[in-house]
């Protein structure tokens, strides 16, 4: 695992979001959003071998490449986990790849900033 996996010694038994970024200053808001829905949050550069997965959310602008294959990867370890793409308006390229990938919701960072106060409630 990488050295980004905060919880590699955790249960696996927790309900986990999983943020596929390399944008650090973003990740703080995120994790701040998913500690208090109290969700374990997990900084990752690809999906994690690990249970209790309910959110994978994937930063397009920092991470693309990591939707080839994600939804197959997805159903094998976490098959019921909601799975989010986002990315800059501008990337209409990498938007509309995310979509084709089978990610079923795909936002700019604006949606995706302003839906992250309610993003994981359940």
């Amino acid at each position: 695992m990488s050295s980004d996996d905060e919880s590699a010694d955790g249960p696996d038994d927790g309900s986990v979001v999983v943020f596929l970024s390399g944008d650090l200053m973003f990740a703080s808001r995120v994790r701040a959003a998913a500690e208090s829905a109290g969700l374990e949050f997990q900084l990752a550069a690809s999906l994690p071998d690990r249970g209790g997965i309910e959110f994978v959310i994937v930063d397009l602008s920092t991470r693309s490449g990591a939707v080839d294959g994600l939804m197959d990867r997805c159903h094998q370890v976490c098959p019921g986990a909601r799975v989010v793409a986002y990315g800059p308006h501008v990337q209409v390229a990498r938007l509309d790849q995310a979509k084709q990938a089978g990610i079923p919701l795909v936002m700019t960072r604006g949606q995706f900033d302003r839906a992250l106060g309610t993003l994981f409630d359940r």
